[in-house]
């Protein structure tokens, strides 16, 4: 069992100044929306176990699908804040695979400039509170402007799906980056098969039941010959594609943008102008987002953003953001907006929602383990 850090106090005191109510989520969550939108980071941590009725269950690996699961099945009335402190769960090559989160989920909040801006706000202030006097580091990256981009250059909509689900994975999009400069290169499904030349899901599914039969493969459960059939038709039609070399060096260009927030509008708006690329609504938001976190950021912190710069979490809609100790390798705090995660859940409408977490152990450690 891990321990309570010494300063969960000073946490929880912070919590009750901002207005943020106190939430207990169970540690046994149903493991299904963790699998299909935690991102694949965190399914690869899981630790998943079953009910006595065969219910796919896991332990507790974060605390923002629970939450808004909870809230969901409580039908709070909005806007809502909620805090938690508690144990998550992961396995993890290096440090404990159970240890403490806190933060604050901010659950239907119409002001999406304000709510962000309050967020990593919020987040930042909690630092200050346990790692006083510490410089910091906040790094900001936005989902929407991204797609905002991916959709502007024309890509194909199965292009924009890959490159977006990469976004805060940068191997996965390095490697989506190079497939999609040669996109003869890697593997690329037999375009001799009549269901794959002619486009056809059906005729391609009932190819992949046959071999599937064949090979004594169950076709009735896991992947369904109709999934894998129109899987492997996306990536025929994703390796067809080849972007003509100025739109490939616009989104090399929009990735390498890295600036200070205060710099960011106007880099991000040249950029457009330069590239020829209408980008008005994205930047609309960014720009009311960024004048908000200007009013609300505290003078501790250095905040800078980076173009590139997402989180893992498939459930990610728009801002995104880590905060650092000035010179360190690890965030303290990861955070960013979900807006279609409550429908995803099961909402009866959309809820917009942004929230942080914070790593116990890593805030820990640079206050030397609690002495």
């Amino acid at each position: 069992m891990s321990r309570i850090p010494v300063f969960a106090a000073d946490i929880l005191a912070l919590f009750a100044a901002l207005g943020a109510e106190p939430i207990d989520v169970p540690v046994l969550q149903p493991a299904d929306p963790f699998l299909d939108m935690a991102g694949e980071d965190l399914r690869r941590r899981i630790f998943l176990t079953e009910s006595e009725t065969g219910e796919a269950l896991c332990l507790r690996p974060e605390f923002t699908i629970p939450v808004c699961l909870d809230h969901i099945a409580s039908r709070a009335g909005t806007p809502r804040r909620y805090a938690y402190l508690g144990e998550v769960f992961r396995q993890r090559r290096g440090g404990a695979n159970e240890f403490f989160q806190a933060g604050i989920e901010d659950i239907g909040e119409e002001n999406v400039a304000e709510a962000d801006a309050r967020s990593v706000a919020d987040a930042a202030a909690l630092l200050e509170v346990t790692l006083p006097g510490r410089a910091l580091t906040v790094t900001l990256g936005d989902q929407a402007v991204f797609e905002a981009v991916l959709a502007a250059l024309g890509l194909p909509r199965g292009w924009q799906k890959r490159l977006a689900r990469a976004f805060g994975a940068p191997d996965l999009l390095e490697a989506a980056l190079t497939d999609l400069a040669q996109p003869a290169n890697g593997n690329v499904p037999d375009r001799t098969s009549p269901g794959i030349a002619t486009g056809n899901p059906a005729a391609l599914a009932d190819e992949v039941r046959q071999m599937m039969e064949a090979a004594g493969f169950p076709t009735s459960s896991g992947r369904t010959p109709e999934d894998i059939a129109r899987r492997l038709i996306e990536k025929a039609e994703l390796a067809r594609v080849r972007l003509p070399d100025s739109a490939f060096a616009a989104l090399k260009a929009f990735l390498g943008i890295h600036v200070p927030l205060d710099r960011a509008v106007d880099t991000l708006a040249e950029f457009a102008k330069a590239a020829g690329l209408k980008l008005d609504g994205g930047l609309e938001l960014f720009s009311a987002r960024a004048k908000a976190i200007a009013r609300h950021a505290g003078p501790a912190a250095e905040i800078r953003y980076d173009a590139a710069f997402g989180r893992p979490l498939d459930y990610y809609t728009g801002l995104v953001f880590e905060i650092s100790a000035t010179g360190g390798a690890r965030p303290l705090v990861g955070g960013g907006r979900y807006d279609r995660l409550l429908t995803l859940l099961g909402a009866k409408a959309p809820i917009p929602g942004v929230g942080f977490s914070m790593w116990l152990d890593r805030i820990d450690e640079l206050r030397g383990g609690g002495r």
